[in-house]
Formats: structure tokens, sequence, C-alpha cells
């Protein structure tokens, strides 16, 4: 009989993967500090996800070892947490690494006494000590022989460890300095992202290098309101070359989570569903703003992928694609160019090993070596014009000859070993999917979207609520459960704002304010400001973090100002722009040292500071001229705007519109801006006037 250990209990997929590793795991709970309490040993806390590479070497060298496993299991009672399913301890955690060692990643290796203080931290740790590094048959003797003779060093290290983490996540070594994030952290910023942009490139610093949508976002607001020219720039050659490199599924579509080097070209192949969200988001705007049909093509093609492979019966969507299959990095993605010619033959696999850049050797190395492997990860090294030409054919043939290509491609791609798919479904990250899907589906006029956005904000309202109507974080297997973070409710509340605007179905806003106030009653820091990570009810931490630096998401407070700003505007309520301006308060002594960290706070800040705009149409949705006038705003880039229509109930929630109704029976647009109010036009020529000048 199989081995297995008490995470074959759990939901988690990232926990289970580890039910038959001759550790003998515990999840996190009480009862596995008591044990340590009650045996006297050390906690070995490990946290790590799903699709973690790194996660899945260091299980294989060491967690499904016998000789390291009876050596942690002698020493220290085991603890494996799924960073998705408890980002409060890893967050906790990582901030213990941070201050530690000055960095941090996945797998996260914390040590701690029976009472959850750190007194050592590092991330992946090898079987034995090499280059340098402590390899974990050295270390854990090592731990256990300290933990005997020197405990009371340890302990002392523990508390002063915790003691500089608690004021470090209070503020308590924070410049006492008062202020609010405004136009001058923007410049700021903007001028750092300018000088660390790859003007070759694209992107940001060298290598590895991450797609970081929230500052492609800001940067769009830069060139929008403040005349950045460079700033649009930058934007479009980024998403140009992510489109083109490797970081790109050519074949299946959707991004890989970043580049392992300059060029966009070798990805880390895992795929996380907040990417596809956030870069959907990005390419829709500068589509927008550029009417680049390319823009447009890659929205869809990442929406497709998705929709495709992301999404549940449920209407939910799952949260990540491991980057392994069969053992192997990259395996299920990368082709040779014997395998392209046998599945297309020699003439057009000629055309497709040119224009994806695809050679005998191949351009993707083996991890262990660094040897060719005759693998290709496919790219687009060049223009297809370019291509058309040197083959001598015409480049409405190529673009033919390629897509044909890629549907025979990925019909055999699909006879492979899939990676892993990850398919909890998290109330954050499907908020951001929400957001983007609505977005997506006004702007590039697909309802196709909108209904999916519907669909997956139904479910999250319908089965990730517990019996007080509060959140939950995570669904597995029919079952619910795991308290909200501020991340859940800051990114859903921003998807059901978005869902509002794309179909002005006031039961988005109805809910949307009632979660608000219960996000407010139990998240609000309400002596400084801003939104801790944890609700006030959660279990109590070493520390109460509240995060509001980006990392590869934005950061619940950032989010949070910018839904806060929405919500007053399209309510009413002057009181949630006072909570947004908490957030601006709070996080100024740290952005204003470091504004480049918080661009989607700065995004949010660019929305309550900037040119704002209260655009209302009121008449009968079948009318022409409502349609014109919702596909004039629609179309538009307009990042300082909210957008409502009148229909019947719209006035219980927002009572400003009420007065809002049609001239002369005529379906008319009102549009409200910098708090002054424009008369009223009854024709789309005039509405699209308004929003030009608004625009420029």
């Amino acid at each position: 009989m199989t081995h297995e250990n008490r995470l074959a209990r759990e939901k988690s997929p990232y926990l289970l993967q580890h039910k038959n590793n001759p550790v003998d795991w515990w999840p996190w709970c009480e009862d596995a500090f008591e044990t340590a309490r009650r045996e006297n040993k050390p906690v070995f806390l490990s946290i790590g996800y799903s699709t973690c590479h790194w996660c899945h070497v260091m299980e294989k060298e060491s967690f499904e070892d016998e000789a390291v496993a009876a050596l942690m299991n002698d020493t220290f009672v085991s603890i494996k947490v799924d960073r998705e399913e408890r980002p409060d301890l890893d967050n906790l955690y990582m901030t213990v690494c941070h201050l530690m060692t000055g960095q941090g990643g996945w797998p996260l290796t914390v040590l701690l006494t029976p009472e959850k203080k750190p007194f050592f931290a590092g991330t992946y740790i090898p079987k034995e000590t090499r280059y340098g590094r402590a390899g974990m048959l050295d270390l854990v003797p090592k731990v256990n022989l300290m933990w005997q003779a020197q405990r009371a060093e340890l302990d002392k290290s523990a508390e002063h460890v915790t003691a500089h983490l608690q004021a470090f996540m209070t503020g308590q070594m924070a410049r006492e300095t008062e202020g609010e994030i405004g136009e001058a952290e923007m410049e700021k910023a903007y001028a750092s992202l300018a000088e660390r942009f790859d003007n070759h490139w694209g992107g940001f610093g060298e290598a590895p290098k991450f797609p970081t949508p929230h500052i492609l976002l800001f940067l769009l607001r830069m060139w929008a309101r403040h005349g950045k020219a460079d700033g649009l720039a930058m934007v479009e050659k980024t998403l140009t070359a992510m489109r083109a490199g490797g970081m790109f599924d050519h074949v299946g579509f959707g991004f890989h989570r970043y580049s392992t080097d300059r060029e966009w070209l070798v990805p880390h192949f895992e795929k996380m569903l907040y990417d596809q969200a956030l870069l959907s988001l990005v390419y829709t705007e500068a589509y927008q703003i550029t009417g680049n049909p390319a823009f447009r093509g890659t929205v869809k093609e990442v929406l497709t992928y998705v929709l495709r492979d992301m999404r549940s019966d449920t209407g939910g969507f799952y949260s990540a694609e491991d980057a392994d299959s069969e053992g192997e990095e990259g395996k299920f993605y990368v082709f040779t160019t014997a395998e392209v010619e046998e599945i297309l033959g020699p003439e057009n696999a000629a055309v497709v090993q040119k224009a994806y850049g695809m050679t005998a050797e191949g351009n993707f190395l083996e991890e262990a070596t660094g040897n060719r492997t005759g693998a290709n990860i496919l790219h687009l090294p060049k223009g297809l014009d370019d291509v058309a030409a040197e083959l001598g054919i015409d480049e409405k043939y190529l673009a033919e000859t390629l897509l044909h290509a890629r549907q025979q491609l990925f019909a055999a791609r699909s006879q492979r070993v899939r990676p892993l798919l990850d398919d909890k479904i998290l109330t954050d990250w499907n908020g951001l999917m929400i957001a983007a899907l609505a977005r997506a589906g006004r702007a590039l006029d697909q309802p196709d979207y909108t209904h999916a956005a519907e669909a997956a904000a139904n479910f999250i309202l319908h089965e990730m609520r517990d019996e007080d109507g509060r959140l939950l974080h995570r669904y597995r297997e029919g079952e619910a459960g795991l308290s909200a973070h501020a991340e859940d409710y800051a990114f859903f509340l921003w998807g059901l704002v978005e869902l509002y605007e794309a179909t002005f179905d006031s039961t988005w806003l109805e809910a949307a304010a009632a979660l608000a106030g219960d996000f407010l009653d139990r998240f609000r820091d309400a002596e400084r400001g801003g939104f801790y990570f944890t609700a006030s009810d959660a279990e109590q931490l070493l520390a109460r973090s509240k995060e509001g630096q980006d990392a590869a998401i934005p950061s619940a407070n950032s989010v949070a100002m910018l839904v806060f700003t929405k919500l007053a505007r399209l309510l009413g309520v002057p009181d949630y722009e006072g909570y947004a301006e908490e957030v601006a308060r709070a996080f100024y002594p740290d952005a204003s040292q470091h504004p480049a960290g918080y661009t989607f706070m700065l995004c949010a800040v660019d929305l309550a500071r900037g040119k704002s705009m209260e655009i209302v149409i009121a008449g009968e949705e079948r009318d022409e001229t409502w349609q014109a006038m919702r596909r004039a705003v629609d179309s538009r880039y307009l990042p300082g705007a909210v957008t409502l229509a009148t229909r019947p109930g719209l006035e219980k929630i927002a009572p400003w519109t009420a007065s809002l109704t049609p001239k002369d029976g005529r379906t008319t647009a009102y549009v409200c801006e910098e708090r002054a109010c424009k008369s009223p036009v009854t024709d789309t020529a005039a509405l699209e006037s308004l929003l030009k000048g608004s625009a420029s």
C-alpha cells in the first residue's frame, strides 16, 4: 500500500502533490504546533505552489528521498502550505525571508519555534551541499544539534526577528512623513521606468523579465493625461516584443509566467490566470489607443486560451498550468524540426521553421547541462512581411499557411502528456479575470466575453460566500473554504464594477456596494488608513500586514483605491472617495521614496486626481442611437471615466441619476467632467465630440 501522510485529506493540488512523500507532513493547523511543543521540536515550514518548477525540484531531490525524510521526521514537525491558498502566511513569512536574507522566492523554507517565530529563512535547498549552498543532509543535523545545545540562542534570535518583523509590518520603521501620493510620485516613477527601459527588446531591466502589466497600465495613463509620448512607445514596444517572443504560446495561445532572458525568448513555462487577465487588460487598452489589430488579436488569442483551457463547468476559472510535464520543464510546448516536418510535410514545415525561428540544433537548452536539445521554442524573430520576402511568397499566403499549420501543430500537441492543471478556483484571481473579460467585451464588442464574466461573477456570489455573505477564498471539488483576504475583496469588487459598466445591470453594483461594506468593516485600518491583508476576525498571526507595493500582481490597497474611487462616482457616495484618499496617505512615506514600486496605486491616483468624467446614457437600449452612443464610449480609451445607463432600478442604488431622463423621448447622453455637467446631447456625433475633447 502506498504511504500517505496527512496531506491526503487536503483540497489543495499542491498539498496533494506531497501526500505520498515519506516526510511526515502536516497542513498548517494548531495541532501541528501543539505537537511541536509537546515533542520539543522546531517547525520546518515549506511554502510553495503547484506549478512552481523549483518546488518540484526540491520535492524530487529531498522530500521524496528516504534519507532526507528520516532526518526531517526525527528533527522537525514539518508543515506544507500552498501560498495560493494561504497568501496571508506566504506574505508574512516571505517578508521574514526578505528581512533575513535580502531576497525571496519559492519554494520558501522557514524554520520556526513552536510559537511560530522564525529563526531561519531561505528558498530552494538542495539535497547535498554545493556551490556554497548548504544542503538538507548537512543543514538538518546542524539545526538539530543547535536546537538541543543552543536553544536559548535560537529562541533569542527568533524573538529578535519577530520584533523586527512586527515593527516593519506595523510601519514603526517607516519615516514619520506626512503627505499624499500625487503628481510628484507619478513623475518620479515615470523617470525611473524610462531609465530602466530596454530600448532594444522592450520591458525593464535585464533578465529575468516579468510582464508587470501594472507598469504598462501606468505608462498608458501617463501618455493619456500627461502627454508622455514615450510612455506609449514603451508600452507598444514591450507588447509587440512579448507577443513575438517565446513567452507567448504561439500554438495554444496564452502567456507563460516570465522570460528567463532579456529577449523574451526562453520562458518559465507555467501559465498563471492572473497574467492572462492583466495582460488582456493591457492589450485591450493599447488597442483602444492605437487601433493596432495585432493588439486586438492578442486579446482574442489569450481569451481563447482562457475560455478553452482554464474555465470550469461552474463558470469559475482555474488557477494555473504547470511548467513541467513528464518531469521536464517545457516539454509539452517545444518542437524539433523533425516533428514539425512529420506533422506538416516538408514544404509547409520549411515555411513554419523559417517564420518561427526553428533550427535543427534548437534553441531550448537542457537545464542540467546547458546543452542544446534540438527542441525549439517557437517565436517570431522577424516580421511576417520580411519572412514572406525571404521565402519569395505572398504575405497573405504566408499568413494562411501559418494559420493552418498552427491548427495542425495544436492538434498534434494535444496528444502529448499535458502539464498539471491547478484546478482550484480563487476569488481574487477570478476577480481579475472578470475585470479583464468585461473590459474586453466592451472594447472589442464581444458579448461572449461579457457573458463569461457574468457566469464567473455569479459563481462566486452564489458558491464562494459563507452563511453570513462573506467572501471565501478557494473552491475545489464542490467545496468552498478558507477565509477571504483583502485581495479577494478588492479584486472581486473591481470585477463587479467593470461588469456593471459592461452590462449596465445594477445587480452587480448592488453586490459591489454590499461587499464594499463588509470589506470596510473587517479590513480597514481606521487609524492609519488603508486595508489590512487579513480580516479583523481572521487567524491571528505574528503580525497583521498591510501591503501597498505591487508584486507580480497589483496590491490589494492599490486596487481598493481604484475601486472606491470608481464606486464613489458610480453611486454618488463621497465617503468612498475618502477611503481612497486614506490609502494615498497611508502609503505615502514609502511610495514617495520608491514610487516605481507602486505603479497600480499611481493608476488609482491618476483616476482620483486626473480629469474625471461621468457618462450616463438615458433611453431605450434597442434604439440605434443608444447603441451607437454605447459603441462610441466603449471603443475609446477613457481611463478617467465611469459609465452608466438609466435602467429601471438604478435610481435606488445611484439616486443622483434619477433626474437624468431622455429629452423629448430621444436617447440622451449626459456627460459631467471635473464635477461640472455639460449640456445633454441627443446625437452620437455630439457625444463623440465631447469624448474626443476629454481624451485630448
